[in-house]
């Protein structure tokens, strides 16, 4: 009797200790930010560009790094970027704070320029414009179907910023992506320079393509959500079940695509093996 008991409480003992593991291993896998480096190399970036940094921030989702965001900021910081770009879903339509989303912003802005391009969720709700205002006096620039130049030692590429199809399919319901390339190819205007694109949707991938944008920055797919090993992300908004474009570089013909597993979370409150992710991109010549 006394052996079946200690046995009994052994098992209660490893059972106890398992569940506590899994606990702190999927609070870690949900708080801890992991920075991927990533380098780009074209013939098509300006020698001037060479080393140039951009970090890549996506689907922040209202989600909390540290006091102020500090422990966000600090990762920022500590990629020494020459740019910050914000590819949407900053704020979190089922729980939005503006107030979390600008103690961001009011960071970010101090250790870089950043632009930002808008997500599914900002289209969802009636603050957004408060959200565009305040961030725009803070010092962001946003790309609303807008393109601009980037100057370094009198060479440029081009940075654009695509609006989520959300926010399209409110002006032509009939063909949002029809609308995209339509807008690609205004905002392209048969420019000749190395582009880089600001667009949420990665699952747009053929139509990137199709225009020869050089490299395409999105999110919207949240890794897969669960990352499943040799498999990869379980499911992802708008791709579905194994999504193809879930994390990392895709290539098509001259284009490059690197989709950010994103920092928070929306419709499922939990990640699986699937860290937050800040992504930073160094362009080569």
């Amino acid at each position: 009797m006394k052996n079946n008991k200690r046995n009994k409480h052994i098992i209660w003992a490893f059972r106890l200790a398992a569940l506590a593991a899994c606990s702190i291993w999927l609070y870690r896998g949900n708080t801890s930010i992991q920075t991927t480096q990533v380098r780009i190399s074209s013939e098509r970036i300006p020698v001037s560009f060479d080393g140039f940094v951009i970090v890549h921030v996506s689907d922040l989702h209202n989600a909390e790094f540290g006091n102020n965001q500090d422990g966000l900021l600090e990762a920022v910081k500590d990629a020494a970027p020459n740019l910050i770009a914000i590819t949407g879903d900053l704020i979190d339509s089922r729980h939005t704070n503006i107030t979390k989303a600008m103690e961001f912003i009011n960071g970010a802005v101090t250790i870089a320029p950043v632009y930002y391009v808008t997500g599914n969720h900002e289209s969802r709700i009636s603050e957004y414009p408060q959200i565009e205002k305040q961030m725009a006096e803070a010092g962001v620039i946003i790309l609303r179907n807008q393109g601009t130049a980037l100057k370094r030692k009198g060479n440029g590429i081009r940075l654009l910023g695509l609006d989520d199809p959300d926010f399209i399919r409110r002006g032509n319901p009939a063909n949002p992506l029809s609308t995209a390339d339509a807008m690609l190819k205004n905002l392209l205007n048969n420019n000749s320079s190395y582009t880089v694109l600001l667009s949420h949707r990665p699952e747009l991938f053929d139509i990137y393509s199709a225009n020869d944008i050089d490299l395409v920055l999105s999110g919207h797919a949240h890794g897969g959500q669960v990352r499943v090993p040799f498999i990869g992300g379980l499911v992802a908004p708008n791709q579905g079940v194994f999504p193809k474009y879930y994390e990392g570089v895709y290539e098509k013909g001259r284009t490059k695509m690197v989709v950010s597993r994103g920092l928070g979370n929306s419709i499922a409150p939990v990640r699986i093996n699937n860290r937050p992710e800040l992504v930073v991109i160094t362009l080569s010549s």
